[in-house]
């Protein structure tokens, strides 16, 4: 018999569960409250951004800064160059960045960080334009910037109210609402995504293409339409691929016979002893370009249920073979 352990709930467990969940509803309540902030400030920043001929300069100290680092590498991911600075660092050489035709986004829920304020009369007097995301519109960092984006937040989840929490996930959020808006602003697609994961599943699958994981040259199995049964099987055999192509003399497709075809030959009871290479291939079989992109060719494989397809060029001649074996190798699928 099974024992079932079961604990009663504790007065810890019900704090730290009721804690949690206040800290939840703190927090979406600080993200709702940016939706009412939102207004012609945050146009104007969108098409600053679009305007600007250098890089988003991204700089926060302590929790904003990382929320900063977090926000440029999502705007460089998404088409708006950006990168991180950070404001202590920029005090001993690394304004040395930054450049007139740069912007700068400038995080700070006080608006008063010291590392901050210290350096905003080198960044105004460089001449790049001043983006401030702080709670507070009267401090140091809002007056002096060129545009004030509001992130601030009625208290923290912490529950001293001392430790960020709501309000670094209302400038995360807001960082995000932004680079989205910009993606969207310059058509960003899924292709120019991938260009800048190139390691990732989405790279992979935007930007491996046929002819990047196809079998070609030799390793392409192919006999003509009057080859032998034996030939024909033993081109299958040797290219390791499951199938064989059957092609004319200039290498058009005429045909493709498969392991399966071979099964349901030999379960009819057909005498493939004197039969050629014509009389059992399939005709007009799934064919792919070369530069058709290898996502294609699995979706091709998972709707047809076949496990190979041939590659061919421009000129519609063989050039190339590949199965669900070497999509799976490319991470493809």
């Amino acid at each position: 018999m099974t024992l079932q352990h079961t604990q009663s709930s504790t007065p810890q467990a019900e704090r730290a569960l009721r804690l949690a969940r206040d800290t939840l509803d703190i927090e979406a309540a600080a993200v709702l409250g940016l939706k009412q902030n939102l207004g012609e400030s945050f146009a104007r920043v969108v098409t600053m951004v679009l305007d600007v001929r250098g890089r988003v300069v991204v700089m926060g100290m302590g929790k904003s800064g990382h929320i900063g680092r977090k926000i440029a590498a999502t705007l460089a991911s998404t088409g708006t160059p950006a990168m991180f600075v950070h404001p202590a660092e920029a005090s001993h050489g690394d304004l040395g960045m930054i450049k007139s035709v740069d912007l700068v986004l400038a995080i700070s829920n006080s608006g008063e960080s010291e590392e901050l304020t210290a350096i905003l009369p080198v960044l105004k007097r460089l001449g790049a334009p001043l983006i401030a995301m702080t709670g507070h519109a009267g401090s140091t960092l809002a007056r002096h910037a060129d545009v004030f984006l509001d992130c601030g937040v009625e208290k923290e989840a912490c529950p001293l109210n001392l430790a960020p929490t709501a309000s670094t996930t209302a400038q995360l959020a807001l960082g995000d609402a932004l680079a989205v808006a910009l993606l969207d602003a310059r058509g960003f697609k899924a292709e120019d995504f991938a260009r800048s994961h190139p390691g990732g599943a989405l790279g992979r699958k935007l930007l491996t293409h046929v002819s990047d994981v196809m079998r070609s040259g030799d390793a392409v199995p192919h006999v003509g339409p009057h080859a032998s049964f034996s030939d024909l099987m033993r081109e299958m055999s040797v290219k390791g691929l499951g199938a064989t192509a059957v092609v004319d003399d200039h290498m058009n497709v005429l045909g493709i016979f498969t392991d399966g075809d071979l099964r349901r030959l030999v379960e009819q009871g057909i005498d493939l002893r004197s039969t050629t290479a014509a009389e059992v291939m399939h005709p007009n079989p799934s064919t792919i370009a070369r530069d058709a992109l290898a996502v294609e060719a699995a979706e091709m494989m998972e709707l047809r249920c076949i496990t190979s397809v041939l590659v061919v060029d421009a000129s519609g001649q063989l050039c190339g073979a590949l199965n669900s074996n070497d999509l799976m190798r490319a991470k493809v699928i």
